[in-house]
């Protein structure tokens, strides 16, 4: 992973925690939730406050997400909100985790500066011992306070002060006026300022979650689905109709069709469509060219084409299929048959705009692993998993790509990659025929 670390690629963005001041408010947020601390000077933090460095020192990676279930969290900084999730159990933790500080900034920016706030993700699920059991999951709601309890002794404060208002005898009453008068030494004036932070409760139908080998959820559809990484038939008894297995393209293409979830990227509008096709082939070179110890270090797409060529028979028919749907785009070639069997189909698609965009796009590139930058964008850990298992010089060569044509500029990259426009109006017929949707209407 050294190319990765040192581009940026991989624990990029983290917030260092250095001061001893900082070190010992995490310390005392960590034994508030874990009973466990760190003896670390300093090292750095994800949003939910995870430190990849504690993780080792403690021998457990999951110290702040026990069971990979209900995750907690440690906030120093408000600044944690523009941070990764590292070792992401749901896809929707670091959505709701950025949301929570977000509505809550300024609020969290007070509590901070005195003191960590420390809190949980709970849902009603406590033991995904089941793949049924992760459908329980409906709501995630965020419960947070610093680790002396100034948000919830705040509330009491704001109860006796209205209680204060309301009695008549309330001067009187020595016992109240103290009560106000220790609890205010803690939480400051509420009246002018008060310490509250806006409930937070989450939905949480459709989300992917790497437990059980990996499942994409999709419920709040017409038509809903699970799909699993591995093998269906291992799932068990499940609470849904629909259960698919990523070998299962056909009932998966139809799926996605159903819901309306998908497009081609040669018909989506505002793009390069051609641009894109052409590097996701040179992604599929490169892969071919590394299993046969090519070296492709300082390979350009001029030295790309002349290993195509002299590759031809070996080339997979992804590439093949790609190439053919450049042919149809550039040079007005005959349009490919590429049906949802083919191993080309998923990467000629992309997300339609929609709530859950993020997660079919998540979707697709597990299903067109060879297109890495899009696996790099839409599911970092599959990512990693599969660049720890390259050669060294595919490692360099990919990291090389990433700086260069997506860290410089990730919101323009995604854009061009994902970005939505007006559906296209116009030669309606033309876009029906171009849709590869056509094989799977007649089926």
């Amino acid at each position: 992973m050294r190319h990765l670390i040192e581009r940026g690629l991989m624990f990029g963005n983290l917030i260092e925690v250095s001061s001893p001041v900082l070190v010992e408010r995490y310390n005392r947020a960590l034994r508030h939730l874990t009973g466990r601390e760190t003896g670390l000077e300093d090292f750095h933090i994800d949003i939910s406050g995870y430190s990849p460095e504690i993780g080792h020192e403690l021998g457990d990676d999951l110290y702040l997400n026990h069971a990979g279930v209900n995750r907690q969290f440690i906030l120093l900084t408000t600044e944690q909100k523009t941070a990764p999730l590292l070792d992401a159990k749901f896809s929707t933790s670091r959505g709701i985790l950025r949301q929570f500080i977000e509505q809550n900034e300024a609020q969290l920016f007070a509590l901070t500066a005195r003191d960590a706030v420390a809190g949980e993700l709970v849902n009603s699920v406590y033991d995904a011992s089941t793949p049924a059991s992760l459908l329980d999951i409906r709501r995630v709601k965020v419960e947070a306070d610093t680790t002396e309890g100034t948000v919830k002794q705040a509330a009491k404060l704001g109860h006796l002060i209205d209680r204060f208002k309301r009695d008549e005898d309330a001067w009187f009453d020595d016992v109240l006026i103290a009560d106000m008068i220790t609890m205010a030494k803690k939480t400051g004036d509420v009246t002018r300022n008060p310490v509250k932070l806006t409930a937070a409760s989450f939905q949480q139908k459709s989300f992917w979650t790497s437990h059980f080998g990996g499942l994409y959820v999709f419920r709040d559809l017409d038509r809903e689905a699970v799909i699993t990484s591995g093998d269906a038939d291992d799932l068990g008894d499940m609470p849904i109709a629909n259960v698919f297995s990523l070998s299962s393209r056909n009932q998966i293409a139809a799926f996605l069709q159903a819901n309306d979830l998908v497009e081609p990227i040669v018909s989506a509008r505002g793009i390069d469509a051609t641009a894109i096709l052409r590097q996701k082939m040179d992604f599929i070179l490169v892969h071919v060219a590394a299993t046969m110890d090519e070296p492709i270090g300082q390979m350009n797409r001029t030295a790309l084409r002349q290993f195509a060529r002299r590759y031809l028979k070996l080339l997979p028919e992804e590439f093949n299929g790609l190439a053919a749907l450049l042919r149809w785009a550039e040079d007005n070639g005959p349009w490919p048959r590429i049906t949802s069997d083919h191993p080309a189909y998923f990467y000629t698609l992309r997300s339609k705009p929609h709530d859950h965009h993020d997660l079919v796009n998540m979707l697709l590139s597990e299903l067109a692993p060879l297109d890495v930058r899009q696996l790099f964008i839409c599911h970092k850990e599959l990512f990693y998993k599969r660049y720890a298992g390259w050669t060294d010089e595919k490692q360099k060569f990919v990291a090389e790509f990433l700086e260069r044509e997506y860290l410089v500029d990730k919101v323009a990259a995604r854009q061009a990659l994902f970005g939505h426009e007006a559906p296209m109006e116009e030669m309606p017929s033309m876009i029906d025929m171009m849709s590869p949707w056509r094989a799977v209407r007649g089926r």
